[in-house]
């Protein structure tokens, strides 16, 4: 077991966990992910980047979490705890629908919390599904505080609740 930086070699099998992913979730009733999103355009540039991480087993790819330390423009309306400090937004968290519930997603995690206090960022910031009960469970019990909602109609009609953990680094913790 690896995570690794993803190639443009790995796009297709990344759309095509990601697609299975949407599916599985669709099946549950929960309408986070479509036809449009996550698209080939923007797997293509996570990996342009160099911020798009894979969970591998024997070369097979199990999972995806994106580290992008920029912030889009709709976490703008968001009071984050750490307004002045240096974040790593967390996006595009899937782990194969065959491979859940074996703690892959929490390794994952394990990963961005470690990557973002090793670059000497002060906070993660993520969104996730009002409608997924699940994952909002999920970054609760990893210490990660609810702080708004955002709007991505592009996406749904339902809102996507913005979390955040500080990350406790020695740059930060004089501050």
């Amino acid at each position: 077991m690896s995570i690794i930086l993803a190639k443009n070699t790995d796009t297709l099998e990344i759309i095509q966990l990601l697609k299975r992913c949407a599916m599985e979730l669709q099946k549950q009733d929960i309408f986070q992910w479509n036809e449009e999103y996550p698209s080939l355009e923007i797997i293509e540039k996570d990996i342009q980047l160099k911020q798009m991480y894979l969970l591998k087993s024997d070369e097979k790819i199990i999972g995806t979490i994106v580290l992008s330390p920029l912030k889009d423009v709709e976490y703008d309306a968001i009071h984050w705890k750490n307004s002045d400090h240096k974040a790593v937004y967390i996006h595009r968290l899937a782990v194969d629908p065959q491979q859940q519930k074996k703690g892959y997603a929490q390794q994952l995690m394990d990963f961005a919390e470690n990557h973002a206090a090793t670059q000497q960022y002060d906070s993660i910031r993520l969104d996730t599904f009002s409608q997924n009960k699940r994952n909002q469970q999920f970054y609760s019990k990893r210490g990660y505080l609810q702080m708004g909602d955002i709007y991505l109609p592009a996406q749904s009609k339902f809102p996507f609740y913005c979390f955040e953990k500080l990350i406790f680094t020695t740059s930060n913790a004089r501050s």
